[in-house]
């Protein structure tokens, strides 16, 4: 049980936590120690720390908790891909997906619970926009996924790529990815942590501003405003120009690129026309193009181009040597797409 007066642990940065335990009376470097039993170790509660004096557990028990998330649903793959419905304290819910690789782990995380820019193509827009995540519930789900998994596989990447905009949450998205990258917590390299916007122009200056590393991912999904603005409001406030402008100002380290993501969807996105659009949108982006087919799904709309056309958007970009990858559907067995399975738990809650 807790009261409006205890913090919870997992909503402070690694600064935060060094003038949080010094409030306490104790020592600056005691910080360390609790994160690295926090996202080390896993622990759920104070007196697990045996390595801390007791006077100091005992204090941070009365003024703070740890914030755990437990999967209320766990979806399994032929594939190996595992989608988690996680509940919330307050009872809503959330989603991530987990994705295997032969040398990676990628886990897709939520920022926020359903999303507030209502893109056509995208189910969690669909169902509105309820809250934004804490700090502690996006790091939750990265170490809940971790303990469904044994102590020698360990999750390598982190996608912001499930539920809602993470620029839209901004505070508690870059706090997030601050202590992702915090050693000894998780200890994440920059270049293991994707963030995908829609193109939010202004916080993805202040971001970049900050000195996080991180790779960015951006939404395009068209190579022309109309049919960007059709698909993503978003575009109506940023267009693709200013998105596009602010992609050139992103500070690259060599070799690294910047990632465009484009859904294709069957008569809307995927003609020759719009792939050449596309060509001379990036020229001169370090970058590379995930495209990637629509995940079709009963409650919406669109439909999934043929292979020819997928292929034939792809070669026309690699043609023009840009690097462009068709992303295989994971875990299309699955309630995989984004909102798919919050969508139908909400379903089951309401019905009689």
């Amino acid at each position: 049980m807790t009261s409006k007066q205890t913090v919870d642990i997992k909503d402070l940065t690694q600064s935060d936590l060094e003038d949080f335990v010094v409030k306490l009376g104790h020592k600056r470097y005691q910080a360390r120690q609790l994160i690295k039993w926090l996202y080390q170790k896993g622990a759920i509660n104070f007196h697990e720390m045996t390595d801390l004096p007791t006077n100091f557990r005992e204090a941070l028990r009365r003024v703070a908790f740890i914030s755990t998330l437990t999967p209320n649903e766990v979806e399994i793959s032929r594939d190996g891909s595992k989608k988690f419905l996680f509940s919330l304290m307050d009872g809503h819910s959330v989603e991530s997906v987990l994705v295997p690789e032969v040398s990676r782990l990628t886990l897709c995380i939520s920022t926020q619970v359903g999303c507030p820019l209502s893109c056509r193509f995208c189910l969690s827009g669909s169902m509105g926009f309820v809250r934004n995540l804490t700090t502690s519930e996006i790091l939750n789900q990265i170490l809940a996924a971790q303990r469904q998994e044994t102590p020698r596989r360990r999750i390598t990447n982190i996608v912001f790529m499930g539920m809602g905009e993470p620029l839209a949450n901004y505070d508690n998205t870059a706090k997030a990815i601050e202590m992702m990258q915090y050693d000894p917590g998780l200890g994440l390299s920059g270049r293991r942590i994707t963030l995908s916007t829609s193109g939010l122009v202004p916080e993805m200056e202040r971001l970049m501003a900050t000195g996080l590393r991180f790779q960015l991912a951006v939404s395009l999904n068209a190579a022309d405003d109309d049919t960007r603005s059709f698909l993503m409001p978003i575009n109506k406030s940023h267009p693709l120009e200013e998105v596009l402008e602010s992609c050139r100002r992103f500070r690259l380290r060599p070799r690294e690129r910047i990632i465009f993501e484009y859904v294709l969807i069957d008569g809307i996105n995927d003609s020759p026309r719009d792939a050449l659009r596309l060509v001379r949108l990036l020229k001169g982006i370090p970058c590379k193009v995930n495209l990637i087919p629509f995940n079709e799904s009963p409650e919406q709309e669109f439909s999934r181009p043929d292979e020819k056309k997928i292929l034939g958007f792809q070669m026309a970009l690699l043609d023009q040597y840009i690097t462009c990858i068709v992303r295989k559907s994971r875990g299309g067995d699955i309630s995989a797409a984004c909102g798919q399975l919050r969508g139908r738990f909400r379903r089951v809650q309401n019905s009689p």
